[in-house]
């Protein structure tokens, strides 16, 4: 069974759905990625490494996790910090913006609540994901012990695939964001941004000027996602491009970015070839951002993932 670490911040998501009642789920970039891989792809192992605190807020977080099937025996606890929690407006075009209460989330403190026993685990995965909120999110003084895990990891084989997923709110400044993207670059063997990434912390946007931005990294495959426009394939001299068919209806466009990279992980740890696992995982983006909140309903995503087995 293939196995893949996923690290990051799991919180408790608040969205309106009348005026006055709110709803309440659990989300969270990383979370969200591993949620669409395990539905997609049952027979890998999609283990989560992040932290949660000893409050009844955690323990239905981590029963919400194990109802989907993911693996928790290493999430950590933190005897004196909660989960984050967000609240998320969507306006009539399903554009989103958030309201944040994280500051004295548990997974701030993931690094040095880690124990021997957790690195040693790491180092027997095929692969490990992350993204820029992941790395935010961390207290600062403890991401070198992030960089050392990773080179670790990088040393025993594992393969490592990145996300940018910038967020400004979550940096002091651009320049602090691109210092630890660059460490970040330097590492993965897959990269997974969106353009507009590039735009926000480098100014560019043309595929072409990307790969160029990307070369001193020599990342093995860049998979560069653009919202409803075409995807770019970089891999070494290679660029190729993949039509992307726009979806209808727009709700919420919460969690696009992270089905798209559940189920292109997926497809590629199950041996897919590119071309397929870029089309699977555009068209469950393209399904995803039809429905309200971050993840949808498993019956939906089910009869939909039926149809694109066939």
């Amino acid at each position: 069974m293939s196995q893949i670490f996923l690290m990051g911040e799991c919180m408790a998501e608040l969205q309106e759905v009348a005026p006055g009642h709110l709803r309440q789920s659990f989300a969270g970039d990383f979370y969200n990625t591993a949620v669409y891989l395990k539905r997609a792809f049952p027979h890998i192992d999609a283990c989560l490494l992040t932290a949660v605190g000893n409050d009844k807020l955690s323990d239905a977080m981590l029963a919400h996790c194990e109802q989907e099937r993911l693996d928790c025996s290493s999430v950590l606890r933190s005897p004196e910090r909660i989960p984050g929690l967000y609240w998320i407006n969507t306006d009539a075009q399903g554009e989103r913006t958030f309201t944040y209460w994280r500051d004295n989330s548990a997974a701030r403190q993931l690094m040095s609540l880690m124990d021997e026993a957790v690195r040693e685990r790491l180092t027997h995965a095929d692969w490990f994901f992350f993204s820029g909120i992941s790395l935010a999110v961390i207290e600062p003084q403890d991401r070198p012990l992030l960089w050392a895990l990773l080179a670790d990891l990088k040393h025993a084989g594992v393969k490592i695939a990145f996300d940018p997923n910038y967020r400004a709110r979550l940096w002091p400044d651009a320049d602090v964001a691109k210092q630890h993207f660059e460490q970040a670059f330097g590492l993965c063997d897959l990269l997974l941004p969106g353009v507009d990434d590039f735009i926000q912390l480098y100014g560019v946007k043309d595929a072409a000027q990307i790969r160029t931005l990307l070369n001193p990294f020599h990342i093995t495959e860049v998979v560069l996602k653009n919202g409803p426009a075409e995807i770019c394939y970089i891999a070494g001299d290679l660029m190729e491009t993949y039509p992307v068919t726009p979806a209808v209806n727009v709700v919420d466009t919460t969690s696009a970015g992270d089905s798209f990279n559940g189920v292109f992980l997926g497809a590629r740890l199950s041996g897919m070839p590119v071309v397929t696992a870029i089309e699977w995982a555009a068209a469950t983006a393209g399904l995803v951002i039809q429905h309200p909140g971050a993840i949808i309903p498993a019956e939906i995503f089910n009869h939909f993932w039926e149809s694109m087995a066939k």
